[in-house]
């Protein structure tokens, strides 16, 4: 097994203790905490450490202090940052840290990935490394941080966004949705199903306007391309030719069509394609609904065509899927159990 992940959420006065606490608490029972309920040896994935800009005790906006482990800049090495929420007054002024934006700018530098909750968000701006990007907040914040952050790409109808290595969560409790996110993305979906199975929360959510678990294209400057994604993901049950979504971003059918595989690596149908694909994964994992309705509520009328198109994507029919990831709902008593002795595929699921 390999080293595990060091990962430093950084504390910050007068911000949402939970912002700060529920990643920890996730990121430290991956490997742990659904090992020891099931008598397996302990395989912790994520080594955590807490910093806070000086070293000193942060107070919450409700008056609890938390105590870190060590000042930001006595840590040398962290595969991942996670910046909790701070203080609602720290919006009003934009009077960033000075050596958080340092700290921040030097790790994203030496390839850290970069992670941020809430209004938390608004400190990896303020360092400029969201420009050019993808990123969410919480909804009331969004106007606010689209004025003072204009080179931003806000989004904040998604809960997860990941771009070039920056993640973003939506609101306080969406620190939870991005702490499995990237779990999933470091230690793949059986440790992160696991994980939250033996949190009894949910799998993260990364869209409220849609499913869920939408697969961001890999990191591009083409607005016009972003837009049409953005159509896509919103449209994505629906037909939409290529005329349709050529005119929607004024260009013609060809050159959409070309820069999109360019700039996403997929052409539309297939981009589309993996957004169903994506949703009917959310469904099967967490709903009793059978294999025909999930094909109609995804795009697809011909259930046959939905399973042979699910199984080239994730290995698995969409029955098979169901008994190995629909652990959530049999432990929220939604779908029975598997049979006593009964065996569930091996294969791992990949993500397009």
């Amino acid at each position: 097994m390999k080293a595990p992940i060091d990962v430093t959420v950084v504390l910050l006065d007068g911000g949402w203790v939970s912002t700060s606490l529920g990643p920890i608490e996730v990121f430290h029972s991956a490997g742990l905490l659904w090992n020891g309920l099931q008598g397996q040896a302990a395989q912790p994935r994520f080594r955590v450490r807490t910093a806070s800009i000086d070293g000193g005790a942060v107070s919450s906006v409700y008056g609890v202090a938390l105590m870190p482990q060590s000042a930001i800049g006595k840590v040398k090495h962290s595969d991942l940052i996670l910046v909790g929420s701070p203080s609602p007054a720290l919006l009003e002024t934009f009077a960033y840290d000075p050596k958080l934006i340092a700290w921040l700018r030097s790790a994203h530098r030496r390839g850290t990935h970069i992670a941020a909750v809430c209004s938390g968000v608004a400190c990896v701006a303020a360092a400029g490394l969201l420009d050019g990007h993808r990123a969410t907040t919480h909804w009331a914040l969004a106007d606010m941080l689209r004025r003072r952050f204009p080179a931003v790409q806000w989004q904040p109808d998604k809960f997860v966004t990941e771009d070039n290595g920056l993640y973003c969560g939506g609101g306080m409790y969406a620190s939870i949705d991005l702490s499995l996110y990237l779990v999933e993305k470091f230690c793949g979906r059986d440790v992160a199903l696991q994980s939250a199975r033996a949190l009894l929360v949910s799998m993260p959510r990364t869209c409220q306007a849609s499913y869920g678990t939408v697969p961001l294209s890999r990191p591009h400057s083409d607005e016009r391309i972003r837009s049409a994604e953005e159509f896509l993901q919103h449209h994505f049950r629906e037909t939409v030719s290529a005329q349709a979504l050529a005119a929607h971003v004024g260009m013609s059918p060809r050159n959409l069509i070309r820069r999109f595989k360019e700039a996403t690596g997929n052409l539309p149908n297939a981009y589309v394609q993996n957004l169903r694909i994506a949703a009917a994964r959310e469904l099967l994992e967490g709903s009793t609904q059978s294999v025909q309705t999930i094909s109609g509520r995804v795009g697809y009328d011909d259930v046959a065509h939905f399973r042979n198109l699910f199984k080239r994507q994730t290995g698995m029919t969409p029955a098979d899927y169901r008994r190995r990831f629909g652990q959530l709902a049999v432990a929220r008593g939604e779908l029975p159990a598997p049979p006593a002795g009964s065996v569930t595929p091996t294969a791992v699921a990949v993500r397009h």
